[in-house]
């Protein structure tokens, strides 16, 4: 399933920059960044579940939030791209 995650971290503190970053990489862990703070994950819902803990216990539920929006497994007529930034297929190639 395409699971895309959104997040907005409360950095004006140094504790919010250092959650930003851990929320950041631990979205990386699990798919690709589309924009700031936007991630597109295709992820079983077993990974989903222990990506969902991670993030929720490095988040602090008063300043911050997540959003998780689950476009299924039929994503591709749910997802349109248009301008700058090449899309990507997250089902494709992963060149390293």
């Amino acid at each position: 399933m395409l699971m895309l995650i959104t997040y907005d971290v409360n950095t004006e503190t140094s504790e919010g920059k250092k959650r930003l970053r851990k929320i950041a990489k631990e979205c990386q862990n699990y798919g690709q960044r589309v924009q700031n703070s936007v991630f597109e994950c295709l992820i079983d819902p077993t990974q989903f579940a222990k990506l969902k803990y991670k993030l929720e216990s490095i988040m602090d539920l008063q300043t911050d939030s997540i959003r998780y929006y689950n476009l299924g497994s039929n994503w591709q007529n749910r997802v349109e791209h248009i301008g700058a930034k090449e899309s990507y297929n997250p089902e494709g190639f992963l060149f390293v």
